[in-house]
């Protein structure tokens, strides 16, 4: 009770404001760890299916597409091309000495198939427009499920990390325990130390990293939630379907099939536009300034010069075959990129059962041996070492064997669409 009386030696403090000081200092850091906690679950945690969702949702690149179907739709309505309505007044001594009137009306009417060629070519030119947004949809899924799973790496990085931790600063209180006792050298507690640090400061890298997958995959779901993966999915990717090998073909077969259906009706709007238009007219005049007099007219309009649409039905013909030939070099390509992928995939698949299978154990089987006998003096500081790095680069192998097997299964899944 004596030291409530004894003088401070800082006179502007008083003894009463260093433990008040010391308070606000406590419920600072409260608040401090309350907001971050409240940052952390703001995270909303959502599922692959509800994140390809919502990107499917959310994505501009589809919205952009879903406008351009929109304004093909819109350009159906253009399919009737008719000539603009000709006014013509006409004044003057053009009958007699008198000064007479003349106003004219005519309009040309577009007549054989063109209308119709022009609404076909447009009816495929919304098809293209959809099957162009069915090629975005499929690479847009893709990118959500690398990114998804992306994300599920880093976790898996930081439970390891922790884990890390907990051994060594087992470790480290072990080795305190034996210097005390005098069993063993300073060196095996600075060498502890140094270790834990190390991972503490590898756990801030890592940190940094998961913040930065959580970004990637933010961006292409584009909002502005704070959304991550639901850390209970299953680290490993197990949702492989073979129709999905059939579906990217179909999608490719389908884009370039439409293509050359475009071209087709676009080479028939050509040849259409070589017919003549009709033309129906109108007129009412004075003769010697004497009215009304009234008539009709009517003629064809022949393009009698038709070599510019002949030669653009000639061209939308050469397209009709490069499309082909980019469908053909499509499933070429696709064929050959699936057997690597595949070969890649078993590959992966082989490593990561192995891991599963004897790796892991044999891990977990040296740690707690190791750890045992250590602390027993069974084992000396050297070789407890060794066999802790001998377990911990088993875990890492896993851990990255898991990663390059999602890798390699999604892209499996999803082959990359090329020349499109």
């Amino acid at each position: 009770m004596k030291t409530l009386y004894k003088i401070n030696p800082n006179p502007s403090v008083s003894s009463v404001e260093a433990p008040l000081s010391s308070l606000w200092l406590n419920s600072l850091w409260l608040i401090v760890l309350l907001f971050v906690s409240s940052l952390c679950s703001a995270q909303a945690k959502i599922s692959l299916e509800k994140a390809i969702e919502l990107a499917k949702t959310n994505n501009i690149d589809l919205k952009i597409a879903d406008k351009e179907i929109e304004k093909q739709t819109v350009l159906k309505k253009t399919a009737f091309q008719a000539e603009p309505l000709q006014v013509q007044y006409q004044g003057g001594q053009f009958n007699s000495a008198d000064f007479d009137h003349n106003v004219s009306i005519q309009q040309y009417f577009p007549i054989g198939k063109i209308t119709k060629a022009n609404r076909q070519l447009q009816e495929e030119l919304v098809k293209l427009a959809e099957k162009r947004k069915a090629l975005s949809s499929y690479e847009i899924e893709k990118a959500v499920t690398l990114s998804y799973y992306q994300y599920l790496y880093g976790v898996s990085i930081l439970k390891l990390n922790s884990e890390l931790n907990e051994i060594y600063t087992k470790f480290l209180k072990n080795a305190e325990l034996r210097f005390q006792t005098g069993e063993s050298g300073n060196i095996e507690v600075i060498s502890a130390k140094a270790k834990v640090k190390e991972i503490e400061t590898q756990k801030e890298q890592l940190d940094y990293d998961l913040a930065m997958y959580q970004k990637q995959l933010q961006f292409f779901i584009q909002t502005d939630e704070n959304i991550v993966p639901d850390e209970k999915t299953d680290l490993q990717y197990k949702t492989i379907k073979d129709e999905q090998n059939f579906k990217v073909e179909d999608l490719v077969t389908a884009y370039y099939q439409q293509q050359i259906s475009v071209y087709e009706k676009e080479s028939n709007t050509y040849k259409a536009m070589r017919t003549p238009k009709l033309g129906l007219g109108y007129f009412a005049q004075t003769i010697n300034t004497e009215s009304l007099f009234q008539g009709f007219t009517a003629g064809l309009q022949i393009p009698l010069f038709g070599g510019v649409n002949t030669a653009k039905a000639q061209a939308s013909a050469i397209s009709i075959l490069q499309s082909q030939l980019a469908l053909d070099k499509s499933k070429l390509t696709l064929n050959l990129q699936k057997q690597e992928l595949q070969n890649n995939f078993q590959k992966q698949q082989k490593a990561l059962d192995y891991f599963q299978n004897e790796g892991m154990q044999y891990a977990d089987q040296i740690i707690n041996t190791a750890q045992k006998s250590y602390a027993n003096g069974d084992m000396s500081y050297w070789s407890y070492i060794s066999f802790l790095n001998q377990a911990i680069d088993i875990k890492k192998q896993y851990t990255e064997a898991v990663h390059s097997f999602n890798q390699s299964a999604i892209e499996f899944q999803f082959p990359s669409i090329k020349n499109n």
